[in-house]
């Protein structure tokens, strides 16, 4: 299944909108990802990402709610760093 997932953005690289990209945090792992197709997305901004491209910016709460669900699926597993580290549930 492909999905898009919530994280936060830490940085902004690059002044040409259709070369920008950004650091993005996923519950602790980094990315650098394009922000070619969200280039109003700014640091501190939830992203949407999807193959290596942000494709949206989405609220914080919608961010959250979105790991929620991936957690209690399994989707997360083994890309969190604690579950990485231990095994367990984070």
């Amino acid at each position: 299944m492909c999905l898009a997932v919530p994280g936060k953005l830490l940085s902004v690289q690059g002044k040409d909108p259709l070369e920008l990209t950004g650091r993005v945090s996923f519950g602790g792992i980094i990315k650098e990802v394009s922000l070619a197709c969200a280039p109003e997305a700014r640091p501190g901004d939830y992203v949407l990402v999807h193959v290596g491209v942000a494709i949206g910016v989405v609220d914080p709460e919608e961010a959250e709610l979105t790991f929620r669900y991936l957690r209690e699926m399994g989707e997360l597993d083994g890309l969190e760093p604690e579950r990485a580290a231990t095994g367990g549930p984070p």
